[in-house]
């Protein structure tokens, strides 16, 4: 099987798997909160999960957040920072049409509570233009949200300038970096965020495993109250998971320049392959991307059909989001960047990895060359 959905979920580590294994089979199940020594070995476990995770992110442990998924923390960061900060004059909330499904919803619930959620368009090449975002920063803005780099094209959004614009004028900035960890240089340093979101399944940890860092002095409110996560989150802490997610997250850190040269190297001869040999085939987003991702439109096809086609011959691409999946909906990103309908329809957006290898990709381009075609001539009956 070749596997090119990363951008999904990421294959579990070795050391991930050997470490979650240790830790279900050898005991060391206490809860964090308790004061036996079980409960103190467990909170010693938490204590230092957090500080490895906030060692590579460069924030201090005490903000760090452990949380269930990459959507809980975005959830969190967007509600839990409305419900705490009740200010009359500060009702804006600004933010693009191209963020991830989970940020989407959580700003349609905060209209419903009275929010005005300015959504700023990306241009054709998919990244969300800084002055139309600058524009919309009124003295009226409580909180900014942007995406540090796309789950479907993989462009890279001007994160790095709102977010210092932002501290600038006062204004809370958020972004989600579930996508840029392990593919870029993931740092507060890079984009210095007051909430930071990541989920460890995209970099080789666990799913079910996410971290919202909320930086000193940010109040944010609980959405499952508890006296856990300083608050932030109630429940019992899963340890183990806190654990994987810290050591993928290092991992993830140490690999990342090796990988990026590599696999953008293995993307752009695909991408350049299949043009070479496929007419009428164009990328979606040539701005610049996370060196993994390749959204390609394969004008006339059916994307479906082309999907189908290859998962027969073992080849795992995805046709947008993986929340969205098995959906007939066009990718709301894909028409944001002003595709058509059935463009929209006709992309596949293929994630490599680190197992991605020259082979590969030779063979995923011949299976594009005998089954484009094919798609081409269903879409056309």
């Amino acid at each position: 099987m070749i596997y090119w959905d990363h951008n999904a979920a990421a294959p579990v580590r070795p050391q991930v798997a050997a470490l979650l294994a240790r830790a279900f089979s050898e005991g060391g199940w206490g809860n964090a909160s308790s004061v036996h020594r079980s409960g103190r070995e467990a909170r010693g476990r938490l204590d230092a999960a957090r500080a490895r995770v906030a060692r590579v992110l460069g924030c201090e442990p005490k903000e760090v957040c452990f949380t269930g998924s990459g959507s809980e923390a975005d959830a969190l960061a967007l509600k839990g920072t409305w419900l705490a900060h009740k200010e009359p004059k500060r009702r804006r909330v600004v933010t693009s049409t191209l963020e991830h499904p989970a940020v989407l919803a959580a700003l349609k619930q905060l209209e419903a509570l009275g929010a005005e959620v300015v959504r700023v368009r990306p241009g054709r090449d998919g990244r969300v233009p800084l002055e139309a975002l600058l524009d919309a920063l009124t003295p009226e803005t409580l909180l900014c949200s942007l995406m540090w780099a796309n789950n479907e094209t993989g462009v890279v959004q001007p994160a790095a300038e709102l977010s210092r614009a932002c501290r600038q004028r006062g204004i809370l900035f958020h972004t989600d970096a579930v996508q840029a960890v392990g593919k870029l240089p993931t740092h507060l340093r890079e984009v210095d965020a007051d909430l930071l979101a990541l989920s460890a399944h995209k970099f080789g940890g666990p799913a079910g495993a996410g971290v919202l860092v909320v930086r000193k002095g940010v109040e944010v409110q609980a959405l499952t109250p508890g006296h856990q996560e300083a608050g932030l989150r109630g429940g019992t802490q899963n340890i183990p998971y806190a654990e994987a997610l810290a050591l993928a997250l290092e991992l993830a850190h140490a690999e990342q320049p090796a990988h990026a040269a590599r696999v953008q190297s293995l993307r752009d001869t695909f991408e350049r392959e299949v043009r070479a040999h496929i007419p009428d085939v164009t990328v979606n987003g040539e701005a610049a991307r996370v060196p993994n991702t390749s959204n390609l439109c394969f004008h006339g096809a059916d994307g479906e059909a082309l999907l189908i086609a290859l998962d027969l011959e073992g080849i795992c691409a995805s046709s947008g989001a993986a929340c969205a999946s098995g959906t007939l909906t066009p990718s709301h990103v894909l028409l944001a960047m002003g595709l058509t309908p059935a463009q929209a329809h006709g992309s596949l957006r293929f994630s490599l990895g680190p197992e991605t290898t020259e082979a590969d990709v030779a063979r995923v381009v011949e299976a594009l060359v005998t089954h484009v075609p094919r798609a081409r001539a269903l879409n056309a009956e």
